[in-house]
């Protein structure tokens, strides 16, 4: 009914406080990144893949050629996707010869939609060369102070909890937080990156009660656990740099180089709520072929739509991607754990079509 629309003034009223702490929150991104000489940069929405996670959604369209007035007809279309991230396009800059670069970008995931999820949603994304995901984790925790003292309470705030941002932040290996909150040994586990024993990990699930399906892998029941026993319980009193995940996880992050069951990535969590992953990029062409291709298959395992390779991202990985890191952060995230909203729609502007 039009009395419950996002648009009339009494539903946009309830919120207008948390849209303009959302555009202080923005301004302070900028101003951070600008005092650090990080150049902002806009890269298209529209890309040859939109990404190749297992689970990814994406929302596909065509690109056709100009309309030929002579024939009457519009030129052949090709295949296009929204992006998820446009973390590879900004790669490419960083090939270019950007040394320091961030993007606040809108981003699209299809089939996802809840309190924390929607299917268009702000990113904000930065990248360093010559840098590891330590100097990230110093970025985040100097981020989240400057953010933090765009608004009152400089504190962050979810579901009755909050996290001050300037108090001693925690930093958990993925196998320590295993350890003190689940009680398992992550690395018995798995005892090599490339086939993680998921019978293992299944046992213990079970003698800690956490349910398990029979089609269930390791990753699946490593997540089971994580979100059943650990999650909720990071980043309160103070923010949680969640670090050191399972090879098998690494996404497009390289491997630790002491101890290759692991890779340098990340996780930031705050009052029990994910905000930011990021990692020490991987910048060996074979080896990202190589897990672009497996986790197409895994989406073949899963019957989800099959994505291509961006090519072009390939040729620049040959032309040389530096040494660097790389970081994605919630934007609309942010903007609820700087306001206590309980639900993602209450600091968007207008939210896509249907989520009333």
């Amino acid at each position: 009914m039009v009395e419950c629309a996002w648009w009339t003034p009494a539903r946009f009223a309830a919120r207008r406080a948390n849209l303009e702490t959302r555009t202080a929150l923005i301004d302070a991104i900028r101003g951070f990144f600008r005092a650090r000489e990080f150049v902002e940069v806009e890269t298209p929405a529209l890309q040859v893949s939109p990404g190749i996670e297992p689970h990814l959604i994406a929302f596909e369209t065509a690109l056709r050629e100009p309309f030929h007035i002579g024939t009457g007809r519009a030129g052949a279309g090709r295949p296009l996707y929204l992006h998820a991230s446009p973390e590879l396009a900004m790669k490419k800059l960083l090939v270019a010869g950007l040394p320091k670069l961030f993007q606040i970008a809108r981003c699209f995931r299809n089939g996802e939609r809840s309190a924390t999820h929607h299917p268009e949603f702000t990113m904000l994304e930065w990248y360093r060369a010559g840098a590891t995901c330590r100097d990230l984790m110093d970025d985040c925790c100097a981020l989240l102070r400057a953010c933090a003292a765009a608004f009152a309470p400089a504190r962050f705030r979810r579901a009755g909890r909050s996290s001050d941002p300037f108090g001693d932040w925690s930093c958990l290996s993925v196998a320590d937080a295993f350890e003190r909150y689940a009680g398992i040994d992550l690395r018995t586990t798995a005892p090599g990156p490339a086939r993680p024993d998921a019978g293992r990990l299944r046992a213990e699930a079970q003698r800690i009660g956490v349910r398990t399906d029979p089609g269930d892998g390791w990753d699946d029941i490593f997540f089971r656990i994580f979100l059943d026993r650990i999650e909720h319980r990071l980043g309160a009193p103070t923010p949680t740099l969640l670090y050191d995940y399972p090879v098998s996880m690494a996404a497009l992050a390289r491997a630790h180089p002491s101890d290759p069951a692991v890779a340098e990535r990340f996780e930031l969590f705050v009052c029990g709520l994910e905000l930011a992953n990021g990692y020490s990029e991987l910048t060996d062409p074979a080896e990202h072929r190589r897990r672009f291709e497996r986790d197409r298959a895994r989406k073949d395992e899963l019957s989800g739509p099959r994505y291509p390779i961006d090519e072009e991202f390939m040729a620049a990985l040959e032309q040389g991607l530096p040494d660097c890191a790389g970081i994605a952060l919630g934007v609309d995230r942010l903007a609820m754990l700087a306001t206590g909203a309980a639900a993602i729609e209450d600091v968007l502007w207008a939210p896509v079509a249907g989520a009333d």
